[in-house]
Formats: C-alpha cells, structure tokens, sequence
C-alpha cells in the first residue's frame, strides 16, 4: 500500500524533533454544495530540527515513532517568494 503524503503549514516547532503540520483541504457539503474548508492538524518527525513555524512541507506517512508522531517530514514546499523592490528611480 502507497504511503500517504500531505502538504501543509508548520504551526508549532516548539518540541524537539517534532513540529505540528496543519493540513487544509477543500470538501463539497453534502446538502448545500458550498465548498468550504477543513482542517487537521498532524505532528511530524523532523530529526535534525531544520523546519520552523511558517515554512510549507510535505509530510509522509511512516510507522509510529511515538503516540502521536506517524507522519516524517520529507521537503521544504518552494512558495514564490516576492522579488524585493529596487531605490532605483
């Protein structure tokens, strides 16, 4: 079986080797068939400490390293980033 990986935003880095994940996904209702949005939160193993709050990443699911950590950390997402402004007029 395929393991799952998911991409999300790190809300937490503050315990060591683990940050908290916050995956957002998009779900028709049922009824109304507004899209509206949901969200989960996954805590994820990164050894080296090297991701911090902000940062998007992807994350894969792996064997339980404790009750909570299932999830490993695999890359850095590259978002856009806004070209600084030059002075030069």
């Amino acid at each position: 079986m395929p393991k799952r990986v998911l991409t999300g935003n790190i809300v937490s880095d503050k315990g060591d080797k683990t940050v908290v994940v916050l995956v957002e996904r998009k779900v028709k209702h049922p009824l109304y068939g507004k899209i509206i949005r949901r969200s989960k939160k996954y805590h994820a193993h990164d050894e080296g400490n090297e991701y911090h709050e902000g940062e998007t990443v992807r994350i894969e699911e792996i064997a339980p390293i404790s009750k909570l950590k299932t999830w490993k950390v695999i890359e850095r997402v590259n978002t856009h980033a806004t070209p600084a402004k030059s002075d030069a007029a």
